[in-house]
Order: structure tokens, then C-alpha cells, then sequence
């Protein structure tokens, strides 16, 4: 894959276990991603999913392996990288002005403050709070505090956003409507997007890619989805799209009955540094030789590195 703004290096994690052995989350993990792509993982918990994005984000380390982004190998936390959390995690005494203005002097030390407050108030902007800059985490909403953790994802303007689950404690009309700003968000900006989720049409409506990962403990990365639905998508067409169901049911049979089996059904066939590429939906490529064309299988479709 040309242009590796993100390379995960064969990453694994394990944990010690109370009888001085250790359990492994996940094991010899590969993948690339573009700039600008927008990537969503898929598990069930236990996968280490959450694992994969602490890690990215520099709040964790791999026991094996290395992770390289823009050509640096991470080595701890850095405002390249915001991370939109499942809770807000905002400061409480700190307004939503207060809260994003934190983050923008954060990334921008000499910046005065006049600067920070109209960078800051750009962002509030966007994600639709103009007129509660000055009110507190206590005085807003569930939805409201969420898009404030947007704003302050945005405002420092990283090379890389991780979401875990940003969306997952919302009502559906709020989640719809956040889902809607951050990829119009991400569309206008190119932004490149690293992000857990449990919601199959979540995945398929944001996503240029879904990563799915077998059953921990001991999961692997089984295969990327090329989500073959244009890249221009309105959520209110998506479903009638002729492809999307090709690809929900895809992702929704991995997740119910292959997530558990893949290990067994695919044994020493398994290779973790070329994991298929699968387009659900479309004709698989084929293989030119010399005398004739060849379907490609699965696992010949496409390679992850």
C-alpha cells in the first residue's frame, strides 16, 4: 500500500497473569493506512481494540513490534494524536470555551490569548455550540458535552484522530446527528481517522476501511473490508445503496459465526503480514498469466502492507 502514513509493525500485547505466566490480547498485528483514510476496527470485546488505539495514541505500549506514523515511531502521547473518548472527559470546572482553549494553548504555547479564544470559538462553531461557550460541563447535555470533546479533538489539529466509541452512550437522533459533523468535518479537513466501534452501520456509513478481529484472547486481525460504497454517501440514501447490504451482511456473518472459527478454518494458511482485502458486493479481481485469466481468491485479493 503506497503513501504508509500509519505503519503498525507486527504489534502484540500480553499481560501477566496472577500464576506468573501471561495472556496475550492479540498477536502479530500488521496494517497501513493512508493519509486521510478513515479506518473503523471491529471486534467483540476483548479483542484488544481499545488496546490497538492506546497504543496509537502512545498511552500503552506493545510487548513486540512498533508503530510508525509519518515516519516516527510513536514512543508516548503527543499532540499529533487526539482522542475523542466513549465519556467526554472534559474538565468540569472549565467551561466549553475553557475546555477548548485549554487544548488549543496546549498545542500553540505562544499563541496570546485573544488567538486561542478565535481558534477555539471556530471550533465551537462548528460542532454547533455558539452561545454556550460559557457554560460548564454540568449545565449541558450528554450530546452537547460529546461535541465539545469534538471541538477539542479538531482545535489542535492533529495528524491523527482516535475515536473509542465516541458516540456509543448517545440517543440515536444525537448520535446520527455527530456522526453527520465528524465526517463532514473529516471530509473538509482530510483528516485521518483511527476509530473502535460495535455498530456495523455506523462502520459502513464513516468508514473507507473496517478492520475485523477475531475473539480474544489471542485475536488476530482476520481481514479488511474495502468499503465499496462512494465515498460521497448521505445517511438517509446509504441503505439503498446496491452494495449495502452486501456489505452489512458481510461484516454481521463475520461477527456472529466466523470471528470464532477463523483460527481453525484457516490454520498455517494464515498470514498476518498479507491479510485479505475483501470488497463484498463486487466481482473479485483477477490474475493475469501467461496463457489466461485467473480468478484471484480471498486471500490473493489484496495485501495489507
Amino acid at each position: 500500500m503506497s503513501d504508509r502514513f500509519i505503519s503498525i509493525e507486527g504489534i502484540t500485547r500480553r499481560f501477566p497473569t496472577p500464576s506468573g505466566g501471561f495472556t496475550t490480547i492479540f498477536a502479530d498485528l500488521w496494517l497501513t493506512m493512508r493519509r486521510g483514510e478513515f479506518v473503523c476496527i471491529i471486534g467483540h470485546s476483548g479483542c484488544g481494540k481499545t488496546t490497538v488505539l492506546n497504543i496509537l495514541a502512545g498511552l500503552d505500549n506493545p510487548s513486540a513490534g512498533a508503530v510508525i506514523v509519518d515516519g516516527k515511531e510513536i514512543e508516548g502521547p503527543s499532540l499529533d494524536r487526539a482522542v475523542i473518548f466513549q465519556s467526554h472527559a472534559l474538565l468540569p470546572w472549565r467551561t466549553v470555551m475553557g475546555n477548548v482553549a485549554y487544548a488549543v494553548s496546549s498545542k500553540w504555547r505562544n499563541w496570546p490569548k485573544a488567538k486561542v479564544n478565535a481558534h477555539a470559538q471556530k471550533l465551537i462553531d462548528v460542532v454547533g455550540l455558539t452561545g454556550s461557550e460559557y457554560k460548564r460541563p454540568a449545565e449541558l447535555s450528554g450530546g452537547m458535552k460529546q461535541r465539545v470533546g469534538i471541538a477539542r479533538a479538531f482545535s489542535i489539529e492533529p495528524k491523527i484522530l482516535l475515536m473509542d466509541e465516541p458516540f456509543s452512550a448517545l440517543d440515536a437522533l444525537t448520535r446520527g446527528t455527530l456522526q453527520d459533523e465528524v465526517r463532514r468535518i473529516c471530509q473538509e479537513t482530510g483528516q485521518t481517522v483511527f476509530m473502535i466501534t460495535h455498530d456495523v452501520d455506523e462502520a459502513i456509513y464513516l468508514a473507507d476501511k473496517i478492520m475485523l478481529m477475531t475473539n480474544g484472547p489471542d485475536a488476530v486481525l482476520a481481514e479488511i473490508v474495502d468499503n465499496p460504497l462512494p465515498k460521497e454517501r448521505a445517511r438517509n440514501e446509504i441503505h439503498k445503496h446496491p452494495l449495502y447490504y452486501a456489505v452489512r451482511n458481510h461484516i454481521v456473518d463475520f461477527l456472529v459465526s466466523r470471528s470464532r472459527t477463523f483460527i481453525e478454518e484457516t490454520g498455517s494458511a494464515y498470514d498476518p503480514r498479507n491479510v485479505a482485502v475483501v470488497r463484498p458486493g463486487l466481482p473479485e479481481p483477477t490474475i493475469a498469466s501467461s496463457n489466461r485469466t485467473l480468478p484471484a481468491t480471498r486471500g490473493q485479493q489484496a495485501a495489507v502492507c
